[in-house]
């Protein structure tokens, strides 16, 4: 069957919301690596009687690919001893290549367990561009998956003087080129401004309107001027953004402060659960801040669901992670990468009997179950940040069944939950179409991917199909079968061939009068050459647009 150029599943119940398709039983028909309307008869056949049919799942923020995931990796030598990663074998009985596992797992890993749960497409969300060139080597190194990754901007020392100095057309142009110069898909905003104020010895920037000193700029006008510029140049992605003030009580008033501020761009706010902590002291946000995604439709979220055991917090947020290193007395690395950002690691345990840690538990799933449109509220966990990608299965589960969801809560600390719309009882559970909208179709729309998250006719022939069973976090964690562009990945549960996946990057337009002035830029302050900047030879032409 892998090497077949036809293949019609036959006798699936079709999850296929893009589509209007509801649990309809009816045939998925392959043809080089497409979704078609039809197939002539004799064509080769799947039998997914009895069992449910999907779109291959994508993943819309992620952390997997990029130097910071590497600096994680060395941090946690033990868990690489203490969970190895044995090679699967292959259709001829050979061993793929192996790898590490832990919460970061190594490249051929973490894509050999993408495909494992079903997911055929995954970003990386926070890369800095002057790294750029390896994420493209990581991806190249991830099998089973179409990978790409969202461009660090926001405390860019270029960009911040565009700013600075008012000129809006310019920074759409630097931000265009940076696009293309780095072979990334979208724009990320970390802690507007407060990374840099960090950096330079300023104290983070805590809301808005305060400005950071080095510059003259407020967290406002970078939001601003970055959203526009996504919405200006056409980005498939709007700009994809991480708030200030990110894990403190009480940061729920600037999370909404800047949606206010975007109101009526094109936006999304990513790991929200993190950003919807009421105040002053610890409480759920969640409320009021799916008041306002629900009434306005142009706002998109992912999750960023806290999961209970081992994590790792990896993000450009240094200065969030300096307060969790001193809080937690846990190892760390902090790293400044010039001119564009900064990064922090910290691995750290999220306990069901900590107060804080359950009450972010209970906020990712208020999220949820508070969504009025499930198009627009995204299953994530911020993988390794919330917990590891790896308890996608037992979130859904969460998710589907109030029985388990109840039986859980009475097991968590319940000093923090007083007042939560948790615990005040949400019996609301999501339905098998609503799972493969959180988790296929609308990360795929909100993401431009016109091709991914659905069964259509021209769709990409990745489809999942799972046997059905009682217990929905086995049912989801273990796919019966995976096919990926065509190609059969996994059979009976188990991977059988791990081809290489496609980069997904933009190439927009901008002015050359920008490029005199930014050489000069490079010139003066620069440790990399200009000519030398811009990543080469990506193997994928740019999504067009």
């Amino acid at each position: 069957m892998k090497g077949l150029q036809q293949l019609r599943i036959v006798g699936g119940a079709v999850h296929d919301p893009t589509n209007g398709i509801d649990g309809e039983v009816r045939d998925v028909c392959i043809e080089n690596g497409r979704v078609v309307a039809a197939l002539p008869d004799g064509a080769p056949t799947l039998d997914a009687g009895g069992m449910i049919v999907m779109a291959g799942g994508v993943d819309i923020h992620s952390h997997l690919a990029s130097s910071s995931c590497n600096h994680a990796r060395r941090l946690l030598p033990e868990e690489h001893a203490a969970e190895p990663a044995p090679a699967p074998l292959l259709e001829d009985g050979a061993p793929a290549r192996s790898g590490t596992g832990g919460t970061v797992p190594s490249t051929f890993t973490t894509g050999y367990r993408y495909a494992g749960l079903g997911y055929t497409t995954v970003f990386d969300a926070a890369v800095a561009p002057i790294m750029a060139r390896h994420s493209h080597a990581e991806l190249e190194d991830t099998p089973c998956v179409d990978g790409g990754f969202f461009a660090l901007m926001g405390n860019d020392e270029y960009l911040l003087r565009l700013i600075a100095s008012g000129e809006r057309g310019r920074s759409r142009d630097y931000a265009a080129w940076l696009l293309g110069a780095t072979g990334a898909y979208a724009i990320k905003i970390v802690n507007p401004g407060g990374i840099e104020a960090w950096k330079s010895g300023q104290r983070n920037l805590n809301s808005l309107d305060e400005t950071l000193t080095t510059h003259g700029v407020t967290p406002r006008a970078i939001l601003e001027t970055l959203a526009d510029a996504a919405n200006q140049l056409g980005l498939p992605h709007p700009v994809h953004i991480h708030c200030n003030n990110l894990g403190m009580p009480g940061n729920v008033a600037v999370t909404l402060a800047s949606m206010r501020a975007l109101a009526g761009r094109r936006a999304h706010f990513t790991h929200a659960q993190f950003h919807a902590y009421g105040g002053p002291g610890w409480s759920s946000g969640a409320v009021p801040l799916m008041e306002y995604v629900n009434s306005h439709p142009e706002l998109s979220i992912d999750v960023g669901q806290v999961m209970f055991g081992p994590a790792a917090t990896i993000t450009a947020d240094g200065p969030v992670e300096y307060l969790l290193h001193k809080s937690s007395g846990r190892k760390w690395v902090n790293i400044d990468i010039e001119l564009e950002t900064g990064c922090g690691i910290v691995p750290i345990l999220y306990r069901d009997k900590a107060a804080v840690s359950a009450l972010q538990w209970a906020i990712g799933l208020e999220l949820f179950l508070l969504s009025a449109d499930p198009w627009r509220v995204v299953l994530s966990t911020d993988h390794p940040n919330g917990g590891s990608f790896l308890s996608y299965p037992a979130l859904i589960q969460l998710l589907m069944d109030r029985t388990v969801r109840g039986e859980r809560l009475k097991q968590i600390n319940p000093k923090l939950l007083a007042g939560s719309a948790l615990a005040d009882g949400l019996t609301r559970e999501y339905t098998l179409n609503e799972i493969a909208i959180i988790t296929r179709a609308g990360p795929a729309r909100l993401l431009g991917l016109q091709q991914k998250g659905h069964l259509g006719p021209g769709a990409d022939a990745d489809v999942t199909v799972y046997s059905r069973d009682p217990d929905i976090a086995r049912m989801f964690a273990t796919p019966r079968y995976v096919i990926k562009a065509g190609t059969l990945v996994v059979e009976e549960g188990q991977l059988r061939r791990a081809p290489a996946g496609r980069r997904l990057h933009v190439r927009p337009g901008y002015d050359d009068a920008l490029l005199p002035g930014l050489q000069k830029h490079f010139q003066a302050y620069s440790t990399v050459a200009f000519d030398n900047y811009p990543v080469r030879g990506i193997r994928d032409e740019p999504i067009p647009l």
